[in-house]
């Protein structure tokens, strides 16, 4: 399952990124996954090598807002509680880190929530 070569190629794609993107305690790496059901957001310290927080579609607290985990409603939803968290801890920019998905879609959801919430990406 995780050997075919759509797979393969994300690997390449996020790790070409992953070179060029780097988090630290003032402008943190915002990391989204995304698989059929859910979506992920993780907000990483690269220095530290911390993540600081994380919030997904499975919280209690989303699964009461959206009804479809894997909808560009819930991704956007997502954005929007990651983005408040990280404007509440006091951090006001982010390194927008799409771990080699496409930006478009749920992906481009989650940096728009985020963005309406107050973080600079």
């Amino acid at each position: 399952m995780f050997n075919s070569q759509r797979h393969t190629a994300r690997k390449f794609r996020q790790a070409r990124v992953r070179q060029k993107l780097r988090g630290d305690a003032q402008r943190p790496r915002l990391c989204v996954f995304r698989s059929e059901k859910h979506i992920y957001v993780q907000v990483i310290a690269d220095d530290t090598g911390r993540t600081l927080f994380a919030a997904s579609t499975l919280a209690s607290d989303v699964r009461d807002q959206v009804k479809k985990p894997a909808s560009v409603a819930a991704a956007k939803a997502i954005g929007e509680i990651v983005g408040k968290r990280c404007v509440e801890q006091g951090i006001t920019a982010a390194v927008f880190d799409r771990n080699g998905f496409l930006y478009h879609g749920r992906v481009r959801a989650v940096a728009e929530g985020a963005r309406e919430a107050g973080l600079k990406i």
